[in-house]
């Protein structure tokens, strides 16, 4: 209730969301190391679409916002919004993952308390992209491969939904010096199909869980900078095959956060879930909480953590919140709830 308390009246920064229809997840295999040859033409389309990232002056005279997924000081990766330099090749997607190399050569773009996890020395030599299948194949230098096991899945996940977070990317690849991997070489994890986010995010499990009956939902709760700055962090749970994904995200939610990553409650311990509805592409959710009276502001936390973690699990893409049975609600930050909300358009926009 105090962690609330003390958010209640800030004013909650630009919000970008991808949604993530995610799929039933199992434990994989061990698979061999064994590498296969890159197909017929690949190779050389990544190698024509490659550029070199460097440490030398960067020009922001034309720059693109873009969300990449970085580290922060607690551990956990976050989407974080940067303004990355455009250039001749115009390559945006190849600069956002090169703002994962630690210590790589955007690492002064990146707001204080975050960095990159791809080890020190990676480069991203290119990206192709197979349109049709929205698979992008990546391909990296050897230095990729220098990482602690621990690190290994943070990797993945911050790859993965880096990339993903274009329209036009479901799928990744991953490839070093020119050879596809079908399992990453330090912990083993299998690559034999692509990556997507059904893998999920800043992953929970809880121990004795059967992979076998749940099911991934992802929830948005809030962290604060050293400075500050209020930000949403996704995170996976693992729930029971068959439930409702949008209803099993909103009880998470009003769940609130484990101690592991020190994030914050954007719900009320009275609050609850009435209904979830979903038709003609809107969801909508009816909270109740007695704690706000008639006409009271609602904390824009809460209320964008909910259109965060609904357009994550649904296909919809516009979100009605009902709270205390009324529609016409507004946001601590001023911002009206009483017609369906669309997916903002930025998320987690952090000052340097």
């Amino acid at each position: 209730m105090t962690k609330l308390m003390k958010v209640r009246n800030r004013i909650a920064g630009g919000l970008i969301i991808i949604p993530l229809l995610l799929s039933a997840c199992s434990p994989g295999s061990q698979q061999s190391k064994q590498i296969d040859p890159p197909p017929p033409g690949v190779e050389s389309q990544m190698m024509q679409e490659a550029g070199n990232g460097t440490d030398a002056d960067i020009s922001m005279d034309r720059v693109k916002r873009t969300t990449v997924y970085l580290r922060s000081d607690e551990g956990y990766l976050a989407p974080i919004t940067l303004k990355l330099p455009l250039d001749e090749d115009n390559q945006i997607a190849k600069k956002a993952l090169e703002t994962l190399v630690i210590d790589g050569p955007y690492s002064k773009l990146l707001p204080e308390g975050f960095s990159g996890v791809f080890p020190k020395g990676t480069e991203v030599k290119g990206i192709s992209t197979k349109k049709d299948d929205k698979l992008a194949i990546v391909e990296f230098n050897k230095a990729f491969t220098n990482y602690k096991k621990s690190d290994e899945r943070k990797i993945l996940e911050a790859l993965t939904y880096t990339l993903t977070s274009y329209s036009d990317i479901e799928k990744v690849q991953i490839w070093v010096d020119g050879q596809k991997l079908n399992e990453m070489p330090v912990d083993g994890t299998p690559l034999t199909r692509p990556l997507t986010r059904a893998m999920g995010i800043n992953l929970e499990v809880k121990q004795g869980v059967n992979f076998t009956q749940t099911s991934p939902v992802t929830v948005y709760f809030s962290a604060a900078t050293s400075g500050g700055i209020q930000y949403y962090v996704p995170v996976t749970r693992l729930v029971q095959s068959g439930s409702d994904k949008v209803t099993a995200a909103i009880e998470e939610l009003i769940h609130g956060p484990d101690d592991q990553y020190k994030l914050n409650q954007v719900m009320t311990s009275g609050t609850s879930l009435d209904f979830v509805k979903e038709e003609n592409g809107t969801v909508t959710v009816a909270l109740n909480d007695d704690m706000f009276d008639k006409g009271d502001k609602i904390p824009a936390e809460m209320l964008q953590s909910v259109v965060l973690t609904v357009t994550e699990n649904s296909s919809s893409q516009k979100v009605q919140i009902e709270f205390n049975g009324q529609t016409n609600i507004v946001g601590t930050d001023d911002a009206k709830y009483s017609k369906p909300v669309s997916r903002p358009e930025l998320i987690n926009e952090i000052p340097l």
